[in-house]
């Protein structure tokens, strides 16, 4: 096999990624979770379905905003 590479390419330090088909998806990202922690979770789908709960209880529990609006007074006023 010839080498066809320029010369001024160095590719030495080139990191190669291999993260199978989702590698080319957009919008998607990458999270290395704890070892404690990843063994509750057999799959991808598991964890964003714990994230989303938390994220719904996380909603239910704040004040709506519209109250916390009404509470407000201003000391400047």
């Amino acid at each position: 096999m010839e080498d066809d590479l320029r010369p001024e390419y160095d590719l030495k330090k080139l990191r190669v990624r291999r993260l199978g088909a989702e590698r080319k998806s957009f919008g998607s990202a990458t999270v290395r979770l704890e070892p404690d922690v990843a063994e509750m979770f057999p799959d991808a789908d598991a964890v964003n379905q714990a994230l989303r709960f938390l994220i719904r209880v996380m909603r239910d529990q704040q004040p709506p905003s519209s109250n916390v609006q009404a509470n407000y007074s201003d000391p400047a006023k």
